[in-house]
């Protein structure tokens, strides 16, 4: 069994593509229309660095328990989701050069260095780098 699709809660999926595309990085692998009368679609993206890998799907924010959830996690400020880096700092200024506001800046949390950003589309996302052992 593998991970195949994981998902992040997202307000507006056109503006998440646009945003974990041209911001992050990301590459579009689904982009299928869920034929409802929202124009819903079953939007995925994944890391250039592994095409096959693990999808991220861009799931559209319309049910009210999913709601509550991604405000309830905005509020207490948890991310929704943790993407892996190679060097926190490095992504932190890259990020940060494009505008993305963070509400964490890189810390050292003893094994890893992690920063939090806003998404803009109603997560806040963490970004980890694993110390070498």
């Amino acid at each position: 069994m593998i991970i195949g699709v994981t998902g992040v809660i997202v307000d507006d999926q056109e503006k998440a593509l646009q945003f974990y595309t041209k911001t992050l990085g990301f590459s579009l692998k689904r982009d299928m229309p869920l034929g409802n009368p929202e124009g819903d679609r079953w939007l995925t993206v994944v890391s250039p660095e592994r095409p096959d890998g693990v999808e991220l799907l861009l799931e559209p924010n319309r049910n009210p328990v999913s709601l509550a959830f991604q405000q309830g996690l905005m509020d207490q400020g948890f991310p929704a989701i943790i993407f892996g880096v190679n060097d926190a700092q490095a992504e932190y200024e890259r990020l940060s050069g494009l505008g993305v506001e963070f509400t964490m800046t890189p810390t050292d949390i003893g094994p890893a260095i992690m920063a939090i950003f806003n998404d803009t589309c109603g997560n806040l996302i963490q970004i980890l780098q694993e110390k070498a052992q």
